[in-house]
């Protein structure tokens, strides 16, 4: 419980120094309608597409991409040493980092240590915070993700990416530093094999993980942080003590979408998988029923809950936070979506009407870098820059 304390202590104090700089409420709203196509001042803008060529060795396979986004990616990497040299002004762990991290390659699994390698070198960052730069998603992804299906039985998924908490306030302008800073390095990227794609998914340039993504025709996932007193950093310590048993979660979601071939599959791997970190596995398939959120410890899994016509659970809605317990009350993302869903109705739902549901506050706050619409049979795939104007929570 003490995680858990220290997290909704931290986020009364950040709302107090939200609500100072923004003079007071409202941070709801009444649901969002006519939202889309995107407009308007919560839509910044679209985000590019990249093929990453999987028939290329690991080492080259980003570097079109990371030659176009370095400068960007290196703002980003000094604001993450500074958070840290603010916690630690002596620059010891920036020395561990640098000197230490690139001593582990050779134990991360698959081709991600030669990627992460070859982004270090394009960019002449150094590659333990090339590696710290993939680590620290594992902490501060702080997201809401939705899956419905409607009377045809046909499957919808969408997100919104809330990154940054704790990562810097600019009190000039009422935005998270981090969060402002990723939305230049936010891409689309279709992962292909013979010219054929494997995968898409939506992601930060310098980042090899996936943690938004679908496979064409078969299913889509997306990963949301779950707080726990045994969360990632217990995790991480183990993995850089020597215990090596377990998955970094977004390399294990790229994994489940460039070699998973059925929902099935992807189930099975992600419910018993040992994981570094606990997180929330929001995953959808192609047909009636084929739509879960699977929590989980980083042992095990605890729940599994699924679609289910029967039970009229036409949708099923995933922030930060156990299903069988009420959010902080600060944080209730969760039942201001299902608000909105209820009040969308069945009938109505489709990708037009889930970007409304995310871009009604709190839904839509200061965290979101970026939404994200999946329609798994059609194959369409779409994700938008967003903003969220004052008056709007910081999370």
């Amino acid at each position: 419980m003490l995680g858990r304390s220290l997290l909704n202590f931290v986020l009364l104090i950040v709302a107090v120094t939200c609500a100072t700089a923004q003079h007071v409420p409202p941070w709801t709203e009444d649901c969002r309608k006519s939202t889309y196509p995107p407009s308007g001042p919560t839509y910044r803008g679209p985000v590019p597409w990249y093929t990453i060529n999987l028939d290329l060795p690991p080492y080259k396979r980003w570097q079109e991409l990371i030659t176009e986004k370095a400068p960007a990616l290196k703002v980003i990497v000094n604001s993450m040493k500074d958070v840290v040299n603010a916690f630690v002004p002596s620059g010891k762990i920036m020395q561990i980092v640098d000197q230490k991290l690139p001593g582990l390659l050779g134990n991360f699994p698959g081709p991600y240590e030669e990627e992460m390698k070859g982004i270090s070198d394009i960019t002449g960052i150094p590659l333990g915070e090339i590696i710290s730069f993939n680590i620290f998603y594992e902490f501060f992804t702080i997201c809401t993700s939705i899956i419905t299906e409607d009377k045809k039985g046909h499957l919808l998924h969408g997100r919104n990416m809330d990154f940054g908490i704790f990562l810097g306030w600019n009190i000039n302008n009422n935005t998270w530093v981090v969060t402002e800073e990723l939305k230049p390095l936010t891409v689309n990227l279709d992962f292909q094999r013979n010219n054929k794609t494997v995968f898409k998914a939506s992601s930060f340039a310098g980042y090899v993980g996936t943690l938004t993504g679908f496979k064409p025709g078969l299913f889509s996932l997306t990963l949301n942080e779950r707080f726990s007193t045994s969360g990632g950093y217990m995790g991480v310590i183990e993995w850089i003590l020597g215990k090596r048993d377990a998955m970094w979660i977004g390399f294990i979601s790229r994994s489940v979408l460039e070699n998973c071939t059925s929902y099935e599959e992807a189930k099975n791997i992600l419910t018993k998988s040992k994981l570094l970190a606990p997180a929330y596995f929001i995953l959808g398939g192609n047909k009636s029923g084929e739509g879960c959120v699977i929590t989980r410890d980083r042992r095990k899994s605890l729940d599994v809950y699924e679609l289910d016509s029967k039970q009229d659970r036409w949708y099923v809605v995933e922030t930060n936070y156990d299903r069988w317990k009420n959010p902080f009350f600060l944080d209730d993302r969760r039942n201001a979506a299902k608000m909105c869903l209820n009040h969308t109705t069945q009938e109505k739902i489709s990708l037009s009407t889930i970007y409304d549901v995310l871009s009604t506050k709190p839904v839509l706050n200061k965290l979101t870098v970026f939404t994200t619409l999946m329609d798994v049979t059609k194959g369409q795939f779409e994700t938008y820059l967003r903003d969220c104007p004052d008056p709007c929570i910081g999370w």
